[in-house]
């Protein structure tokens, strides 16, 4: 192989290794990523590979929408697992010098905007800017960027205002979550944070309230919760001109931690004739579905209890007892019979204890 075809293979090899480079880095551009430490190519739009907390990830987003005295600035953040705080700092150099009030965004992994409004500008005037972030972790500053301020008209606007409610329809493993929001004219999204402290963790998915200006009652259901356990939620919404968050209610979800077997005692038979008799009991499912029913025998012994069984009846999947009965007929007159509850679900069959009863001349 000559060297002329050797160097042309060589160089083709380098300018397809180097554009595949810039399609890989490339989706920096439009959104740097700057932190603490020497900049990576993360991806902040995925999930975690560890659920431990972290510093906060920062984008500074170049969206700026700016007039003669304001701005309404944007970013991105993704909290890692602890509660995070945002701010920007800004200035007419780059040592900026001012900065907005904190806003609280929440500790989920997901991706979250950041937008902020600072007013009290001077018109055509340069102004540098960058996003912060902190939690229990770190603090995280954004790349500085700039945008200047122009002729036109402030920037008139109100970030949302809203309510956590309480939550609704809470079973062993679900739950709805309810709030209040009104978008204050600007478009609108809202969110719940929850989890098992107040430290929360967990978010809902982002939902838009729209853009008018009147308060609207919304619920999220989530689901996956851990039985026998108290959580922690609150309501959050965000538009242009800020993030706002509500204050932090809490729900029990019902026990016992885990589900098992059920339980089952025989109650003294009611409505007693020559042929019939009404069986009774108390039956606890105990979380998880059950069905009940009633074995009978014409002697204590119950020694043919499997050829004299009532229907089955489903008691679904509460955790608390239930007063059960079923009406049994064609009994003999003036016989003894012997009875007993049994209940059954996927963790076990139990039975109460056998009572005696005489049916009617």
């Amino acid at each position: 192989m000559n060297n002329n075809l050797i160097i042309g293979i060589l160089a083709a090899i380098i300018i397809i290794g180097g554009g595949i480079w810039l399609m890989n880095t490339g989706s920096l551009n439009s959104g740097t990523v700057a932190t603490s430490t020497p900049q990576t190519a993360d991806d902040t739009s995925g999930q975690p590979t560890v659920s431990s907390a972290s510093a906060p990830r920062v984008i500074t987003g170049t969206l700026v929408v700016a007039s003669n005295s304001s701005a309404v600035l944007t970013g991105k953040i993704v909290p890692n697992g602890a509660q995070t705080s945002y701010w920007y700092e800004y200035g007419t150099t780059t040592n900026l010098g001012s900065r907005t009030a904190p806003q609280t965004i929440g500790s989920g992994y997901t991706n979250i905007s950041a937008p902020a409004f600072i007013a009290g500008l001077t018109a055509n005037t340069n102004y540098s800017f960058r996003l912060v972030a902190q939690n229990s972790s770190g603090t995280v500053n954004g790349d500085t960027l700039s945008f200047t301020t122009n002729n036109n008209s402030p920037i008139v606007g109100n970030a949302p205002t809203m309510n956590t409610d309480a939550a609704t329809a809470v079973t062993r493993t679900t739950a709805d979550l309810n709030g209040r929001v009104n978008p204050n004219n600007s478009e609108t999204s809202y969110w719940f944070e929850y989890g098992d402290s107040n430290n929360l963790g967990n978010t809902t998915d982002f939902r838009s309230a729209g853009a008018g200006n009147s308060s609207q009652s919304k619920l999220i259901s989530i689901s996956s919760l851990a039985p026998g356990t108290k959580y922690y939620f609150r309501m959050n919404a965000q538009n242009q001109y800020g993030t706002v968050n509500g204050t932090i209610l809490v729900f029990t979800t019902p026990g016992p931690a885990a589900a098992k077997a059920p339980s089952a005692s025989t109650s003294a038979p009611t409505t007693l004739t020559t042929s019939s008799a009404m069986l009774n009991g108390v039956v606890n499912p105990n979380g998880e579905s059950t069905s009940y029913w009633f074995e009978y025998a014409t002697n204590s012994s119950m020694s043919n209890i499997l050829g004299s069984t009532t229907h089955s009846v489903t008691a679904n999947s509460d955790l608390t007892s239930v007063n059960v009965s079923i009406t049994l007929t064609g009994l003999t007159a003036n016989t003894n019979y012997s009875y007993r509850l049994v209940a059954m679900n996927s963790f076990g069959t139990v039975r109460g204890g056998v009572i005696t009863f005489k049916t009617k001349r």
